[in-house]
């Protein structure tokens, strides 16, 4: 039986020297490919393949939240989510998101055809490693409205523009981003950005 194979990484070389070496695999084949987020979900609903290898970080949208509409659209695609950013807040994000198998990008490639063939099967694989991190750093002390706005004000955004684009009054704006900067315990807001990346929960 033969696993089809989605691979999206925003990383031309990586994605290309991944499908490759997992086609030399007899048991796995490389139906589709994609660089972004948008682009890996036109390419699942195309080619329906039975598992997606996802980079965590892709431009339009991250591969948690294309594991969220993949769960809804294409429920028996498995995810595998490969990482370079394996920070604690990204593993419990995509373990709700109903990812099964989620590994740093260190991982070899004949490791990460065994790994897909796990997750195939229906079994479940954190990396070891990024799971103790993920238990250590613990849960995020943000409400996803805190987490929302905090993440539109990382460039640097003026309150009106964090307005405008999260639809909210200005004070409100201000209020959550207060909220979010005391309990994160940082200096202002750019400081609870840095702390809310470094712990994956923004």
């Amino acid at each position: 039986m033969t696993v089809r194979l989605l691979l999206a990484d925003d990383e031309h070389l990586i994605r290309g020297a991944l499908a490759a070496l997992l086609s030399l695999e007899d048991d796995l084949m490389v139906v589709a490919e994609a660089a972004t987020g948008p682009e890996a979900m036109a390419m699942a609903r195309a080619h329906e393949p039975d598992v997606a290898v996802l980079d965590l970080q892709m431009p339009g949208a991250d591969g948690v939240k294309v594991a969220t509409s993949l769960r809804t659209e294409l429920p028996g695609c498995k995810v595998l989510i490969v990482t370079s950013h394996g920070r604690p807040g990204h593993l419990k994000r995509a373990l709700e998101a109903g990812v099964r198998g989620f590994v740093p990008k260190t991982v070899s490639a004949q490791r990460l055809a065994e790994l897909i063939r796990t997750v195939h099967a229906g079994n479940r694989y954190v990396d070891p490693e990024l799971a103790a991190d993920a238990i250590a750093a613990g849960d995020s002390p943000l409400t996803a409205r805190e987490a929302e706005v905090l993440e539109l004000a990382a460039d640097g955004a003026p309150v009106a523009e964090i307005a405008e684009r999260a639809a909210l009054s200005q004070g409100t704006v201000r209020n959550y981003l207060s909220s979010a900067v005391s309990k994160l315990g940082a200096e202002n807001r750019h400081a609870a950005v840095r702390l809310a990346r470094e712990r994956g929960w923004v």
